[in-house]
């Protein structure tokens, strides 16, 4: 990790607010470039999100997926807004309310101006399935930018991730708006931290 990136990640992230609907935006005070955090219902978003920010328990994750509604925002460093999206694919609620929750995000993913870039996490022990395509065509139509990165490294059957980047880096060519590179984390072994908080430190020098 750069100097600068390890200076950046040492300040406060701090919780903001947690957005059940659009006119919720409205009471987001620190501007900046956003970058949202979205993935499958138990890809470990809020373990990513805690290792980044070096701040445990700042990002809580619901025992049961598919229950979290909300779109979480917390503040780091007054330079950049981290998002925490609900995960989608496993969605224990009634098909009106998961017909909902999407139409919330969607319209955020299009909508939020200061938004730079998504990070979609993927399994890495699973690779790329169905339902992350489908997202992944979405942002790809919206023309949202978006860099994959896997999660749960240190699981990986045969323990070989290197293969899994290189296969889902050639599905990633297929999408004209992705990052065309993958990075390859672990939470629970600090795998790969360092790697995602340059790229958001670069993303922050740029905004």
């Amino acid at each position: 990790m750069n100097e600068g990136a390890r200076r950046f990640f040492a300040q406060p992230c701090t919780f903001l607010i947690a957005a059940a609907q659009p006119e919720h935006f409205d009471a987001l005070e620190v501007e900046g470039p956003e970058i949202a955090f979205w993935g499958r219902s138990n890809v470990g978003k809020s373990s990513l999100i805690n290792a980044v920010t070096g701040r445990k328990g700042l990002a809580r994750a619901s025992n049961t997926p598919g229950r979290t509604q909300q779109i979480v925002f917390f503040n780091m460093g007054d330079r950049l807004l981290f998002a925490d999206l609900p995960g989608y694919g496993h969605a224990k609620a009634p098909k009106e309310e998961i017909h909902k929750w999407n139409a919330f995000i969607r319209y955020y993913l299009k909508k939020r101006p200061h938004l730079r870039c998504v990070l979609l996490l993927i399994d890495g022990r699973h690779g790329l399935m169905v339902k992350d395509h489908e997202m992944m065509a979405f942002m790809d139509r919206a023309a949202v930018n978006y860099q994959v990165v896997m999660t749960k490294a240190d699981q990986i059957r045969g323990g070989d991730p290197a293969a899994m980047i290189a296969q889902t880096e050639e599905q990633l060519k297929k999408h004209p708006a992705a990052r065309p590179t993958v990075i390859m984390t672990s939470a629970e072994k600090g795998q790969g931290i360092e790697a995602v908080r340059d790229f958001l430190f670069e993303l922050a020098k740029i905004g």
